[in-house]
């Protein structure tokens, strides 16, 4: 049986929820969802410059989920960037 998914705590609520490239219809783009608690892993790593270790404390979550959590995160912002695609940040697991 699958254990149950923990809630993760998220200290930021983004203001801006959608990204897209410059010049192109949203209509003609293909979308990216990046969810709340993939947000958070890509803010607390990459701009706040936290160890795994404090992320996954902050957010209430062992190392190696957040570690999986930051490649899904940086994974889809690749192929948005790469790609041409529009991202999205909704949904998710989380609680503030």
């Amino acid at each position: 049986m699958v254990r149950p998914r923990l809630c993760r705590r998220v200290g930021f609520n983004p203001n801006v929820t959608y990204f897209k490239p410059r010049g192109i219809p949203l209509r003609e783009l293909e979308e990216v969802v990046l969810q709340v608690d993939e947000f958070e892993a890509v803010r607390l790593k990459d701009l706040d410059g936290l160890e795994q270790e404090e992320c996954a404390e902050k957010m209430n979550i062992s190392q190696p989920t957040f570690h999986r959590l930051l490649l899904s995160a940086r994974k889809k912002i690749a192929d948005a960037i790469v790609n041409g695609k529009a991202i999205k940040i909704e949904g998710g697991n989380y609680i503030f």
